[in-house]
């Protein structure tokens, strides 16, 4: 598994991780009943405490994303499909409001935001 954890982004180190492997998850990389690493196995390949690495899993248990089974790991968990399309738009839609956010700072009207948005969709459909 590839987790890559920035120094230099204001978020905390193991939100960083949530994030990746919530990713990981949601886009089908990891598919149900893959195990991940063990915590300690993952603090040691990134270099950072176990703590952290606990504080990650725990993130995710609580999401329903994983399961921990005391004495065997952790696991990506059998959630449905529906389920993980709903946490895919809960994403996508705090994504969107920031971006909302930033248009209305920038004083982008909803006409000139949706234009962009339109074109943007179309160029990446091409």
């Amino acid at each position: 598994m590839n987790i890559l954890i920035s120094n230099t982004s204001g978020e905390p180190i193991y939100a960083q991780i949530v994030s990746q492997i919530r990713q990981m998850i949601l886009q089908g990389e990891l598919v149900s009943g893959t195990p991940l690493p063990s915590i300690r196995l993952l603090a040691k390949e990134l270099q950072i405490s176990v703590i952290t690495t606990k504080r990650a899993y725990e993130e995710l248990e609580r999401e329903g994303l994983i399961n921990s089974i005391v004495g065997k790991g952790s696991f990506v968990s059998g959630a449905d499909q529906e389920f993980i399309r709903e946490q895919r738009l809960r994403i996508m839609e705090n994504k969107m409001k920031e971006i909302i956010d930033e248009s209305k700072m920038l004083g982008i009207n909803f006409a000139e935001f949706s234009e962009m948005l339109k074109l943007l969709y179309e160029e990446e459909t091409e």
